[in-house]
């Protein structure tokens, strides 16, 4: 079958692949008559219907003939300039149309409607590939759109049947049968087109709209919005729109930045209104937030939601239905963003400026929906928790932070924020402020980061000798439970005494491993009478070994129950050859012979895997344990019950906050929301934010304030004039958590609160 000559290379081979689409559309169209047959309740309907199928079988290589010459005689027909079209047509011949004619384009226009439904992401790919060809404008000239393929579709039918019953039938069901086709059609044609050297160009289809309040003589629009709209499902869950394709590439949905195509006049009407937060909100407070301190006067003065307050502006300048729908999902998370009881006053009004960035994400990028690791929400998230550590915005160090946010905030709103690098940058820029400032505030009442990362040194390095020793001790003849304890608990001994500058005390007491090996084995009369004479200073080298690591007690009689014992069996047995003894003398020489690692051995960043029964606090003496606030685990009634439950979560809201915002067709997002409690918590937490502590007798607010390097340390902050810290081990920590103990300040993060508690409010307006 021959294509029009005339057509754009381009085109064509976008028609063969719509021509693939329509030929599968039109099998399922075959198939679905059957099974719509099968389950008529008429038996008037069900004739009908099989009449039908077995006339569209007889006739479908005609219906797809015909389909093609249609469609490609419609896309030669836009593919010629509009313009040069008018200049060669005589006024003589113009003439009214039809009554046909009009049903025909309103018909073609409603199967456009119900086919183009599904496929509005691959659709605007599909336009911005074509606005580039040679003699096409932009916008309803787009050669592909869903009503030109409608038209041919209608006119395909028209060929099968005279029968107006019949082609209604057909209709109907084709109609459906394609719409579930276009979505991959559109897709593929994208990814045709790009690979044909076709990049994605500005659409401008609209005039210029002035925001009112911004230029032009239109009063500011004050109509403030329902926090919910009628787009909502009548489930309760926020409106859902459709996935965007997953195999576009980079390339083809995201522009430079990586945010995803958005209309350019639309992109000016958002950057023109995201400078009404920085002007109305400074010129109300100077600049200066920290004047709010009672909640009521927070209130009274709490930010306008500008995506409601201009929806209608908004909604002119969106390019169809999933625009709009957006606009109404981001307005309502604004709503309750800015009404956040958690959020400090001050944050929220600088949240605030970021709702036009945002919204411009939302409009450009699906994966902001369905990626709770987006940098977008992990930005707007992570502003608003670590906001919540501070209890005072008036002085350092929340004055600071509130300052550095201002700029950041300003820096987006104001600057490109069409960019994902820009928010990116910002991400890393606050992440080295708060390990600054929690630093500052530490080194200002001692050197306990230093402190702590000597202690963990020192921990990696007798966990490298250990490994070490284990290996060499392997081939070496000895009783099991010696092995271990040199291995194990000696090993912590000779690396701790070197490290404390004590060469000749880490020489003997590498010596005395040697010597305890030599200790259980078989002796004889001449050897029996030289262990007894240094039997009492080979225990006094061990008991001040073991005390220079706080070995416990109960540890001490369990070893030296099976120790005893082996050096009273030593005595009876036959001593072995001299031969056996010198080769054992000397492996021993070159176990015990070389000395501990050094901190150039150990690989950088490793973490540190502390066993579980191991109380590294122990390594601490207990006037380092005091200044560092050292947290014991004798000192807690972990059988104690908990006063209250901060979460405040029912399994209700819990599920709530576990669904993030559901667009339909869109894949179910892929990463869980973290967790605000239980064993999994210790693994999530971030430096700077919030806690809720119990280790007494009552809740204490925490804001953590440094993370040792293998993660064997944590320290918190407690008060805020006069600040304390509460230091813990690891293993302390995951005790807490498991307990339920430690909690985060908020039970989700900001965009999650926002989300159920628009869900709930849908869910009450419903019922």
């Amino acid at each position: 079958m021959n294509q029009p000559a005339d057509l754009n290379p381009h085109l064509a081979a976008a028609l063969q692949r719509m021509r693939a689409a329509v030929e599968q559309a039109a099998e399922r169209c075959a198939e679905g008559l059957g099974l719509s047959a099968l389950s008529a309740g008429q038996i008037k309907r069900r004739d009908a219907l099989l009449a039908a199928q077995f006339l569209f079988r007889k006739q479908q290589v005609l219906f797809s003939q015909r389909f093609y010459q249609s469609l490609g005689g419609l896309m030669q027909g836009e593919h010629a300039p509009k313009a040069a079209a008018a200049s060669q047509q005589d006024w003589t011949e113009l003439s009214l149309m039809g009554d046909e004619q009009v049903d025909a384009l309103v018909a073609a226009d409603r199967v456009g409607l119900a086919i183009g439904h599904h496929c509005e992401w691959e659709l605007r790919d599909v336009e911005s590939m074509v606005a580039g060809l040679p003699g096409l404008s932009t916008g309803e000239r787009n050669p592909l759109r869903p009503e030109l393929i409608a038209q041919a579709l209608l006119e395909a039918v028209q060929v099968i049947s005279d029968d107006a019953d019949t082609r209604q039938l057909l209709t109907d069901e084709l109609t459906r049968a394609l719409a579930q086709e276009l979505k991959g059609a559109y897709r593929d044609i994208a990814e045709l087109l790009r690979s044909r050297g076709l990049r994605p160009q500005d659409l401008r289809v609209r005039g210029s709209v002035s925001a009112p309040g911004i230029s032009g003589s239109g009063a500011p629009h004050s109509t403030r919005a329902q926090p919910l709209h009628s787009s909502a499902s009548e489930s309760g869950a926020l409106p859902r729109y459709n996935e965007p394709p997953s195999q576009r590439g980079g390339a083809g949905r995201a522009n430079v930045g990586g945010l995803g195509y958005v209309d350019a006049q639309m992109m000016d009407l958002l950057r023109r209104l995201a400078q009404i937060p920085a002007a109305s909100f400074g010129a109300a407070s100077g600049g200066d937030f920290s004047g709010f301190s009672q909640p009521g006067e927070f209130y009274a003065a709490q930010p306008p939601n500008l995506i409601h307050e201009h929806r209608d502006e908004l909604r002119q300048m969106a390019t169809g239905r999933l625009d709009h729908m957006v606009i109404d999902v981001v307005g309502s998370l604004f709503e309750q963003i800015l009404s956040d009881p958690k959020v400090p006053p001050q944050m929220a009004r600088l949240l605030a400026q970021l709702q036009l960035p945002v919204l411009r994400v939302a409009l450009g990028d699906p994966t902001f929906f369905s990626s709770r690791r987006h940098a977008v929400r992990r930005f707007v998230n992570r502003l608003a928790s670590l906001a919540c550590a501070f209890d005072d915005f008036s002085e350092d160090p929340g004055r600071a932070f509130l300052a550095h946010t201002r700029e950041l905030v300003h820096d987006v709103a104001s600057g490109d924020f069409d960019r994902m690098d820009v928010y990116e940058r910002k991400l890393d820029t606050l992440a080295q402020f708060i390990a600054d400032q929690t630093a500052a505030g530490l080194n200002e009442q001692g050197d306990a980061a230093g402190l702590l990362a000597r202690k963990e040194t020192e921990l990696r390095l007798q966990q490298r000798y250990m490994q070490q020793l284990q290996i060499a001790l392997g081939p070496v003849p000895m009783q099991g439970f010696l092995r271990d304890f040199l291995a194990q608990v000696w090993s912590q001994a000779i690396v701790l005494a070197a490290r404390n500058e004590a060469p000749e005390r880490a020489l003997r007491l590498r010596q005395l491993g040697r010597e305890l090996v030599l200790s259980v084995q078989p002796k004889g009369a001449l050897q029996r009478k030289a262990f007894l004479g240094e039997l009492p200073g080979l225990m006094r080298t061990l008991s001040d070994g073991l005390d220079l690591i706080a070995w416990p007690e109960s540890a001490r009689k369990a070893f030296f129950a099976e120790l005893l014992p082996a050096h009273a069996e030593s005595l009876k047995g036959q001593a072995p050859s001299a031969l056996d003894t010198n080769l054992l003398v000397r492996q021993l020489d070159q176990v015990f012979g070389c000395s501990p690692p050094s901190e150039q051995d150990l690989p950088a960043g490793a973490p540190v895997d502390v066993p579980e029964e191991l109380d590294i606090g122990a390594r601490l003496t207990p006037a380092e344990a005091k200044s560092l606030g050292l947290v014991d685990e004798a000192a807690i009634d972990w059988d104690g019950q908990i006063d209250i439950d901060l979460g405040g979560n029912d399994g209700q809201e819990a599920a709530l906050l576990a669904a993030d915002v559901s667009l339909e067709g869109m894949p179910a997002s892929s990463d869980a929301p973290e967790p605000a409690t239980g064993a999994l918590l210790i693994d999530h937490l971030q430096l700077g934010f919030a806690y809720q502590m119990h280790t007494g007798d009552s809740w204490h607010k925490v804001r953590l304030a440094h993370v040792s390097g293998g993660r064997s340390f944590f320290i918190f902050t407690q008060g805020s004039k006069h600040q304390q810290t509460v230091t813990m081990t690891a293993r302390m920590l995951r005790r807490l958590c498991e307990a339920g103990r430690l909690r985060a300040f908020e039970n989700a993060y900001l965009l999650e609160r926002a989300t159920a508690r628009a869900r709930k409010q849908l869910a009450a307006l419903k019922g």
